[in-house]
């Protein structure tokens, strides 16, 4: 297939000639979708990934970074954020893989894409914040109802559908 098609999918057979070769990959591909939690990358975005190559006498060493846009709700207001993350990349492609930590070859190739969607996914904020000094829902319009508090009928309705549940019950009713 074309590099178009697979454009992370590296071929290798020309760098592998000399041990010391070394090739720097520059390639915006999509990782629209993806996400952990409440934080993803938008369906349309592109990550900015940016390689270096060497050979190795019994394989490749692949280093660089990968920037991707991601939004996401904040944890404390619930407002809509966002941003860039940047993740690095380390792989070894080695000519005699041990499946944990060296990875094979595809043919004269490496493949990249898993370990890009990987470093993305794993670089994702898994609890968002919109601004380190975020103090959370405004109280005036979200207000916390206190049990026994003077105006306590005021509540976050938010928070409606826990009226509903009761422990008291007995199990064996319906």
């Amino acid at each position: 297939m074309s590099p178009r098609s697979e454009p992370l999918r590296i071929p290798v057979a020309e760098l592998r000639r000399r041990p010391g070769n070394r090739a720097t990959v520059e390639r915006k591909v999509p990782v629209g979708g993806l996400g952990v939690g409440s934080a993803s990358t938008p369906p349309d975005a592109e990550a900015q990934v940016v390689l270096h190559l060497e050979s190795q006498s019994d394989g490749v060493t692949v280093q660089g970074e990968v920037r991707a846009p991601w939004t996401g709700e904040c944890r404390r207001c619930l407002e809509t954020t966002g941003g860039e993350l940047t993740a690095e990349v380390t792989e070894v492609f080695s000519d005699h893989p041990d499946g944990a930590e060296l990875l094979a070859f595809d043919g004269d190739a490496v493949d990249l894409s898993e370990t890009v969607r990987d470093a993305v996914v794993l670089a994702l904020p898994l609890a968002p914040l919109c601004r380190a000094d975020c103090p959370g829902p405004e109280p005036g319009s979200f207000p916390v109802r206190i049990e026994g508090e003077p105006g306590g009928e005021r509540f976050d309705p938010r928070w409606a559908a826990l009226d509903e549940l009761r422990f008291d019950r007995d199990p064996d009713e319906g």
